[in-house]
């Protein structure tokens, strides 16, 4: 089960995101990027942060660890960004905490060398849940202490927002476009990633995994009568979708010519304007 905890001060906002994502402080001395059920993206959002998540973690993926973290909005009544403070008194009690990578670094495919190995099973797992968020556009990716972690996955499990636009067996046997995938220049090796992390898809995995997720953000889903029911639908759709992944993933060419805009802060000095770096 996921840990429970506070926030204890509302640090700053992190303006990257869509959802106005929040840097606090908890009470078990943890520094979390908080996703508020007050945000746009709404309350399935945080659902598909915690499935996706906790998914990847128990398939062996570096995701940060996802906590319940519980908000009294008085923490941020110093905060001057109006917007801020009206997501915060929209957003008390039960919200998401991702775990803080402090230091870490966005991920850029000219600095950091990723094996067709690790691409093929980062792939496959976006397949699984349905990413449409890992394109060099924004990778959802970071570096850290040397290794790739794998980050934002609110916009994942796309079809639980319409369940009913058809049946599980549809929704398993959509296609995924890996085309504009971050990773897709590094040819990964979605047979190796399918032979190992396709029999690990479990029911009794998946019930863990969505037992995870609180009554709260399930309930009232129209079209079922509970949210057990609604966490079986998951289940059934996640376990179905595992089996013969790799024929419904495509990996054609790219909808722009560079896979990144990233400066090479590694890879030598950046391109004085004008002409190129002596």
């Amino acid at each position: 089960m996921l840990r429970d905890t506070s926030a204890s001060r509302y640090v700053t906002p992190l303006r990257e995101g869509g959802s106005l994502p929040g840097l606090v402080e908890a009470d078990d001395l943890g520094t979390y990027v908080m996703k508020f059920t007050g945000a746009g993206q709404g309350r399935k959002s945080l659902v598909a942060e915690i499935v996706c998540g906790q998914l990847g973690r128990r398939l062996g993926l570096r995701v940060p660890e996802p906590v319940l973290l519980h908000l009294d909005p008085v923490i941020g009544r110093s905060e001057p960004d109006e917007d801020v403070q009206d997501l915060l008194r929209a957003s008390g009690g039960l919200n998401l905490g991702i775990d803080y990578l402090p230091g870490s670094i966005g991920f850029d495919p000219l600095a950091y060398a990723v094996s067709p190995r690790e691409a093929g099973e980062v792939v496959w797992f976006d397949a699984l849940i349905g990413n449409v968020d890992r394109s060099w556009r924004n990778p959802n990716l970071l570096v850290w202490h040397g290794e790739l972690w794998l980050i934002d996955h609110g916009a994942a499990l796309t079809w639980h927002h319409n369940w009913s636009s058809g049946s599980a067996a549809d929704r398993a046997r959509r296609a995924y476009d890996a085309s504009d995938h971050v990773l897709a220049p590094v040819g990964p090796d979605l047979a190796a990633a399918a032979a190992a992390l396709a029999p690990r898809v479990t029911v009794d995995l998946l019930e863990e995994v969505l037992a995870d997720v609180p009554d709260a953000w399930l309930v009232d889903e129209p079209g079922f009568t509970s949210p057990g029911a609604v966490r079986a639908a998951y289940v059934e759709i996640l376990s179905l979708r595992a089996q013969g992944l790799p024929e419904r993933v495509t990996l054609g060419p790219r909808s722009a010519p560079r896979p990144s805009q990233a400066p090479g802060w590694l890879t030598g000095r950046p391109e004085p304007a004008g002409g190129a770096a002596r």
